[in-house]
């Protein structure tokens, strides 16, 4: 519960309603959405470019039980119904600072995940794991950003034990910002990828951007396969590292005898003298990483390997991020979340080793462009259809301008549309029983519509399950 006594004390608000008890007065919650509030909830009334939650106020205020609104904006305001209206100067500042003094009075650990490529995931996998004897608080689907993340804090519960934040960014200061009000006593660093070249400029930027989380924490845990990631983080951390890897069998927590399958990864975790087998739901390589993240991040906090199995092995995935789905007798590996060049190879190597499994016939490649590349993505964009040249991809579909790039470069079958929805149209067309099918592409692409475009192409796929 958020009391008005503690938000005033917080953001230096002023409370507009005479009639209005404060010190007995508690709200449930918080929301910026006027259509989904709650009863009982605090309406916080966000400016952005293209829209301003002031206009909204009124609105809210129907259900919730009262606004946290800029000065200036009391002659918008009408349907006040003895509600609370707390004034202060940026909302958004305050929306900040209500999370930052929340996060002051929380005696628990903070562990924040960042990096290039898996971050969600792996905050998932680490919250399965830690909520088999902790309460969590997690950020809320992929809200990883200045409003997203302060607004899971805000909604913190007495009992919560520990919180996993998801923390992103798109240019050079925007996780100091995160970490200026998460305050993380841990940092899970996932990898460091081409990733939002345009904020960023560079792949030396992009590292110093997610590595700004190091001032705060005493124990980071980072990816020992990375060499330019460790190259970033030893010479600068007087803390505790922890390593996790693959290929470095010298890491502290690493996976041996993986072995992929149509059901998930096998492989034995190993920390120390200690190995456990693990029966992964996920697939590909990168999803052991981001297990192996996990378990580090869990290992830190004192739990065993066997909790540690029981928290990778119950945990199902997350949508439209590699996701295998099967339908007359093709597979395919829908991973359409978003797309860098980094995360792009890994999912083309995924395909591939789908592929030599013996059990398909064909591989197929749906990319949508890989946006926010600034100056780097006609030159990123080539590279992967050179890539995608030296490998056994039987046919390429790209979607988008800068796709169009990729496919010239193609030495296959290869073809461009400007939108998924022809790409599924196409593909309708072209599907044969044993297919492996990639599609992916960054958000803005919207690639889920490939496969909504076969549905509408009279390839129905109801009764599509998951693998």
């Amino acid at each position: 519960m958020l009391s008005v006594k503690d938000i005033i004390a917080a953001t230096n608000g002023v409370v507009e309603n005479s009639k209005f008890e404060i010190q007995n007065s508690n709200f449930s919650g918080v929301s910026i959405d006027s259509r989904t509030i709650k009863k009982g909830e605090l309406f916080i009334a966000l400016k952005g470019d293209r829209f301003d939650g002031h206009d909204f106020v009124n609105d809210a205020l129907k259900t919730g039980e009262g606004a946290l609104v800029i000065s200036n904006s009391k002659s918008q305001i009408s349907n006040l119904k003895n509600k609370p209206l707390i004034f202060v100067n940026d909302t958004l500042k305050a929306l900040h600072d209500l999370a930052g003094h929340i996060r002051k009075g929380f005696k628990g650990n903070v562990i924040g995940v960042v990096g290039s490529n898996g971050k969600t995931t792996t905050k998932e996998l680490i919250s399965s794991i830690l909520s088999g004897r902790l309460k969590v608080l997690k950020t809320a689907g992929n809200l990883n950003n200045h409003i997203g993340m302060p607004l899971s804090i805000v909604g913190l519960e007495e009992d919560t034990d520990v919180m996993v934040l998801e923390m992103g960014t798109n240019r050079p200061g925007d996780i100091d910002e995160l970490c200026g009000i998460a305050l993380p006593d841990i940092g899970v660093v996932t990898n460091i990828g081409f990733e939002h070249l345009q904020g960023f400029g560079s792949l030396h930027k992009v590292r110093d951007s997610e590595l700004e989380i190091m001032p705060y924490i005493r124990k980071v845990i980072v990816n020992a396969d990375d060499a330019f990631l460790i190259e970033g983080v030893k010479p600068k951390f007087d803390g505790e590292i922890i390593t996790f890897g693959i290929q470095s069998h010298n890491s502290d927590i690493t996976a041996e005898d993986i072995v992929f399958s149509d059901e998930g990864t096998e492989f034995m975790i190993c920390a120390g003298n200690e190995r456990i087998g693990v029966h992964s739901k996920l697939f590909g390589l990168f999803n052991i990483y981001n297990s192996l993240a996990a378990a580090s991040a869990a290992y830190a906090l004192g739990f065993n390997l066997r909790e540690i199995k029981s928290g990778l092995e119950s945990f199902g995935g997350v949508g439209m991020r590699f996701e295998v789905k099967r339908h007359m007798g093709a597979v395919f590996l829908n991973d359409v979340y978003n797309a860098n060049p980094s995360s792009v190879r890994e999912s083309v190597n995924e395909l591939m080793r789908f592929l030599s499994s013996g059990k398909y016939k064909r591989a197929v490649a749906i990319l949508g462009d890989m946006l926010e590349l600034g100056g780097h993505g006609v030159k990123e964009h080539k590279k992967i259809g050179r890539m995608l040249s030296e490998l056994s991809v039987d046919m390429f579909i790209g979607v988008g301008p800068l796709m169009s790039h990729a496919v010239k470069e193609f030495k296959g079958k290869g073809i461009r549309f400007d939108t998924s929805e022809e790409a599924g149209a196409e593909l309708a067309k072209i599907i044969k029983e044993g297919d492996v099918i990639l599609i992916k592409g960054s958000r803005g692409m919207r690639m889920e519509r490939v496969m909504e475009s076969l549905a509408d192409n009279d390839r129905l796929l109801e009764g599509c399950d998951a693998v």
